[in-house]
């Protein structure tokens, strides 16, 4: 039962971040957020050609998803767990909702599909690291840490950066030559 009611919680704080997100870039950015950045036609040729180098990118990975997951996972060990966990997930489905807007302005389907290669196949493993943070942020008083769930943890983000950065860019060049 408390399984539920923690799946539903966490759901009830994504979900408002999620429409929110559509809302702001259909009322207020409108398109001139669908017409610049990662969805222009100049970025996306530039990307399919560019030569990515795994070991400097993987440097930059650990950096820019480690920053915020290490902030993440103290927040979840103090008093402010709870709140820290459920505007994590509200500012998480803003940028999914405000992301997959944009890129179905942009694009079209094409648009909803690059995203959806662009997070393949790491995300399958940042997801379950997050989820094992968020779940404890949010059961604290009936669920403890332990050295099973750092563990996992830590394995789930390392592959997750190690595939970021050597799959991924494939991933990503091989869709974008069909466009």
């Amino acid at each position: 039962m408390k399984t539920l009611q923690t799946k539903k919680r966490m759901f009830a704080f994504f979900m408002p971040g999620f429409l929110l997100g559509i809302l702001y870039v259909n009322l207020i950015a409108g398109q001139y957020l669908a017409e610049s950045g990662i969805f222009s036609e100049y970025f996306l040729k530039q990307y399919a050609l560019a030569e990515v180098t795994a070991p400097e990118y993987i440097v930059y990975l650990a950096g820019t998803r480690l920053f915020p997951f290490l902030v993440m996972t103290g927040l979840i060990f103090t008093r402010a767990r709870r709140i820290a966990a459920g505007i994590f997930l509200v500012w998480t489905g803003f940028l999914g909702g405000m992301l997959l807007t944009m890129a179905a302005f942009s694009m079209g389907v094409k648009g909803i599909i690059l995203c959806i290669v662009g997070v393949m196949p790491q995300f399958i493993l940042y997801i379950p690291a997050y989820v094992v943070l968020l779940w404890y942020a949010m059961t604290v008083s009936i669920s403890t840490w332990n050295r099973q769930k750092t563990v996992f943890v830590v394995l789930m983000m390392t592959m997750g950066i190690v595939l970021e950065a050597y799959i991924n860019p494939l991933f990503l060049q091989v869709f974008l030559k069909t466009l």
